[in-house]
């Protein structure tokens, strides 16, 4: 049995003093001191962790004002905090043991915008990609371009000064920062913008906060111009936190303050609101993807492009390259970056040209392809081929698998992972190859792997030796190599930090800055925070202060984990190699990935944060002498340890307010849809479904399960007989009386109407599964049919569509065969059951790996039961699933010959709209274009708009708790594609998702097999 984990790390009385006070006063947003969301908060995309006492979530300015003034009297003055935007910062700036102030839940405003004067106001937790999707219809963009843009909040941008992709030409953050909204710690406003050196005089001879920030930034700035010039390197990732530089232009004569408060990582106020310079947005554009034999050539080959005139270059090594090979994004680049015959492809460098007409960048890209031709022809500089892309949507292909190329580091095989610790040196573009060379002789002395990638016309390349954090030895050779790296960028006149801010790594400051100019920045953090309150030991400690700066050895996430049981380590991998890189907080409501954190905006209820919570409860239960793999094991092979009377009790105690742990991991994974968008789309293929499903087995061997839970384990059991009685099942089930008494016995609306007729009573007797039949089959005679796998939703809820499948084959000219019906047992798997999912798995295998001798294809209907096959099926019965293979529809469909099929005029005169089922469209990127070819070949026209999760997700929507939530995310995309295709035919793959249309339009669309089987004219 589990342990009961009572014990937590809880907020102190002063703590909870302060989070009421607040409430008193007047703040709006949500306060939280549990320890799901402390330990959530406690990470970020770096190796450490630090558990903050607390998280506010506040609504306005006002809020962030109140927070910061109420800890301003006694006993609140030992309250530190720490401001917080995405969270995916690489070295843990926003990590804090104080109180988190996160900005990225509410206040997401875009406040105002002027075309006239290029300008836009927005509160700090807006995103990149929301900031960039809103300026587009005015044919704007907001420049810096980093690979983490659909979750990097404005806010985290300011504060770590960030820059990406094409900074050569756009510069970084700051070059863009035309005025701040800052809070200082005891609640004071500070707005800031440039202004006259005169007027930054005459603000700094007046009394207040605001005259004492602006007479030591001018003194410290000013009085040290000639020291700063000659220490700070010529680059353009130039030394930011605090920018001492560009507080001053280079006449002298004019002043911004913000330049100080932009890259100081939150270490001097709460930034809230930012008015930023917008960049027009070139309609023309090109990239050209250049092919290396090495990655030393691409390096080398840099700056003859980057003299070309490009916007950017950017480049990745093979290691890159070979990781997103393997994964799902690589299908829509692969004819982009096709492979040089007979030559091995080690290097990419990715060049873009952008203009404002054709012919502005034809001399340019023209001109360079005569060069590289030469340099193919003479085999000279390593160049093997380029390909040419001007479609933008392609580029944008390219761009989106070089930026999942960040986490996709993380899902390299075994224990040592990439990580972030030195990944962003910047060196003068000139040197960058040479000083490679050094950096990668350093790391083969450690014999280490590590992966490449950046942006070398700006001399910074993202380096992340693989190492493993559980062994002490090679968490040592992590300091090693960190001073390594700090020598070896000064060797070249560079920085440690490019791109990526300090964090942990601010102890290296002193060394960069030199004793005079590092003091000036602890009299700057003096004037700001003489108390050391905001995000305490990053950049530097305030002048008097004896308090420590964070360091590369502080505590780290690897500390905890390496506590747990190595082998429960493996079996839970698909949670254990989270790095945090936080793609699942994609801002993007047309992604599915993933539903449950786009609608709560709780970073709980994300794979990060559930990944998180499972690993520090498999670390407690380690804790309390618990080893969840033996308990599992006897859970799954036998009988519970414990009586119903056990469970019981301990059911009655949770529901008294007795804590254990566990029922904060329950609540996140109660928020999970299962609809596995984060199988595929995480870069490391974090599994909540899995790991969730395993959580849940081992949760009711200690407490009760809902009656709910029952009924849906139970459907597949349950259908067949139901089926039998639908004449007088569903009058009952949809009476008013029985919809009430289900809703409040069970909590489970808008029950499915069972198919009249059923399936047996559709389908014609000669195509139903006879075994002796089919043993007599010729080989000529097997090759022509194909297996129909049947599952639970179409065969008893919409046995048209089974019906139409089978008719569509036979107008194929095919011989269909429906399979009888066997369990799939992905209900129990949702539900935890993994006793009963177990059983279900091994029949159903049995009996299709049984069929598997006549080499005959099956093919199912529904991509979250087919899917059941492909992983869960494997992942509990291993070899025992035997090499039986279930592919969907589409799949099968797309294959076949569809020259004697046609449709009635009429209908090729129509417009179609398919909205693909979340499952499909993650796990099967190409579903659509299969979709689309079919249409195509029938004469038909088929738009296949992205979108999110429908919000149905199997029994997730029925569920009463769950309503709103399934609204909110039915109404984030699917509304909106319905209501842009009101003039076309609506069309839908998933069961789930034509349920939900059903539901909220009173319309059920039509899977396209059904459309095309009853509009086919032969």
């Amino acid at each position: 049995m589990i342990a009961n984990i009572n014990q937590q790390d809880s907020a102190s009385a002063l703590l909870n003093d302060y989070l009421n006070l607040i409430k008193n006063n007047g703040f709006l947003g949500e306060t939280d001191s549990s320890y799901a969301t402390r330990l959530v908060t406690a990470t970020d995309n770096s190796i450490y962790q630090n558990v903050p006492q607390a998280v506010i979530y506040p609504k306005n300015n006002k809020d962030i004002q109140t927070a910061l003034h109420s800890a301003q009297q006694d006993p609140f003055l030992s309250l530190t905090f720490g401001p917080r935007g995405g969270g995916t910062g690489t070295n843990g700036q926003s990590l804090t043991p104080g109180i988190v102030i996160d900005l990225s839940r509410h206040m997401r405003k875009i406040i105002e915008i002027n075309v006239e004067e290029k300008w836009v106001k927005v509160q700090a937790g807006v995103i990149k990609d929301q900031l960039n999707d809103y300026l587009r219809p005015y044919g704007f963009f907001f420049a810096p371009d980093l690979s983490t843009s659909n979750r990097a909040t404005v806010g985290g941008m300011i504060n770590t000064d960030a820059s990406g992709q094409g900074s050569l030409v756009y510069g970084k953050t700051s070059d863009h920062v035309l005025g701040l909204k800052t809070f200082l710690v005891d609640g004071t406003e500070l707005n800031t913008q440039p202004i006259s050196t005169e007027k930054a005089h005459v603000i700094a001879n007046q009394e207040g906060r605001a005259s004492q920030i602006y007479q030591q930034v001018i003194d410290s700035c000013h009085s040290n111009r000639s020291l700063i010039l000659e220490k700070f390197p010529r680059l353009n990732r130039f030394l930011t936190g605090y920018d001492l530089e560009n507080v001053f232009d280079n006449t002298l004569e004019n002043f911004d303050l913000s330049r100080i408060i932009t890259g100081s990582e939150g270490s001097l106020g709460v930034v809230t609101e930012a008015k930023l310079n917008i960049t027009p947005i070139a309609p023309f554009k090109t990239l050209i993807n250049i092919k290396y034999d090495s990655f030393d050539s691409a390096l080398r080959n840099s700056p003859f492009l980057v003299s070309a005139q490009a916007t950017s270059v950017e480049t990745v090594d093979s290691k890159v390259l070979n990781l997103a090979k393997e994964d799902i994004i690589w299908h829509s680049v692969s004819d982009l970056i096709t492979n040089v015959p007979g030559i091995e492809m080690q290097g990419l460098n990715m060049v873009e040209f952008n203009g404002e007409t054709e012919n502005e960048m034809d001399d340019k890209i023209s001109s360079l392809c005569t060069k590289l031709n030469d340099l193919i022809e003479n085999k000279q500089d390593g160049v093997i081929g380029y390909q040419l892309i001007n479609d933008k949507a392609d580029i944008l292909k390219i761009y989106a698998m070089r930026k999942k190329a960040v986490g996709l580091l993380g899902n390299t095989k075994g224990k040592q992972k990439p990580l972030a610790f030195a990944e962003d040196t910047a060196v003068p573009p000139e040197n960058l190859a040479d000083f490679i060379v050094e950096f990668r002789a350093l790391l083969d002395s450690h014999d280490l792997n590590y992966g490449m990638f950046g942006h070398v016309d700006a001399g910074v390349l993202h380096v992340r030796p693989a190492l493993d954090m559980s062994d002490p030895l090679q968490e040592k050779l992590l300091r090693k190599i960190s001073d390594q790296v700090v020598a070896l960028t000064a060797k070249y006149r560079g920085l440690m930090w490019g791109e990526h801010g300090k964090g942990y790594r601010s102890e290296y400051g002193p060394d960069f800055f030199g004793e005079t100019l590092f003091t000036e920045l602890r009299k700057i953090k003096s004037v700001f925070d003489k108390n050391n309150r905001l995000n305490p030991g990053k950049i530097c400690t305030p002048l008097e202060s004896t308090d420590e700066l964070v360091s590369v050895d502080s505590q780290k996430r690897a500390w905890f984990d390496k506590t747990i049981d190595i082998e429960v380590r493996d079996s839970f991998e698909n949670a254990m190699n989270c790095n945090g890189n936080g793609l699942c907080f994609n801002y993007d409501e047309s992604s599915p990935m993933c539903p449950s954190y786009k609608v709560t905006k709780d970073r709980r209820h994300s794979p990060k944060g559930r990944a998180s919570l499972i690993r520090e409860w498999l670390r407690l239960q380690e804790k309390a002498n618990v080893n969840v793999l033996n308990v599992e094991k006897q859970l799954i092979s036998k009988e519970n340890d414990i009586t119903w009377w056990e469970r019981f009790l301990n059911t009655r105690a949770k529901n008294k307010g007795e804590y254990d742990f566990s029922h904060e991991v329950k609540a996140s994974m109660d928020e999970c849809l299962a609809c596995k968008a984060c199988t595929t789309s995480c870069p490391i293929k974090v599994d909540v479904p899995t790991f969730r499903s395993r959580f849940l087995n081992l949760y009711h061997s200690r407490y009760n399960r809902p009656l709910k839970d029952y009924l849906v384990g139970s459907i597949e059991l349950t259908a067949p007989y139901l089926s039998k009685c639908a004449f007088f099942i569903n009058p009952v089930v949809n009476s008013k009386v029985m919809a009430f008494l289900i809703k409040k016995i069970f909590g489970y609306v808008d029950t499915p109407t069972l198919s009249i007729p059923s399936v047996n009573n559709r389908v014609h007797h000669k195509y139903l599964f006879d075994g002796d039949e089919l043993s007599s089959l010729t080989e000529a005679e097997r090759k022509n049919c194909v297996f129909i796998v049947q599952d639970p939703f179409t065969t008893f809820y919409e046995a048209e569509l089974v019906s139409s499948c089978i008719d569509l084959v036979v107008a194929l000219g095919k011989t269909p065969i429906l399979l009888p019906f066997k369990p799939n047992g992905k209900a129990q798997h949702v539900k935890g059951f993994l006793k009963e999912f177990k059983t279900a798995a091994k029949n159903t295998s049995q009996f299709l790996n049984s069929l598997s001798q006549y080499d005959i294809p099956m093919i199912g209907l529904d991509a979250s039961l087919v899917m059941v096959y492909k992983d869960e099926y494997k992942t509990i019965l291993g070899e025992q699933c035997g090499d039986f293979k279930v592919s969907l529809a589409h799949e099968w469909f797309s294959q076949q010959d569809w020259q004697g099929i046609s449709v009635s005029e009429e209908k090729v005169a129509s417009k179609f709209t398919l909205l693909s089922h979340c499952t499909e469209t993650t796990a099967m990127p190409n579903a659509s274009k299969a979709w689309k070819d079919i249409f195509s070949k029938l004469g038909l026209s088929l738009s296949t708009p992205s979108t999110g999760c429908c919000g149905m997700a199997g029994t997730y929507g029925h569920e009463v708790q769950n309503q709103e939530n399934s609204r909110a995310l039915y109404d984030m995309s699917w509304k909106i594609e319905i209501e842009k295709s009101r003039d076309s035919i609506l069309l839908s793959t998933g069961f789930s998702c034509r349920s939900q249309v059903k539901r909220y339009e009173g319309q059920k669309p039509k899977h396209p097999i059904e459309y095309i089987a009853q509009n086919i004219t032969h």
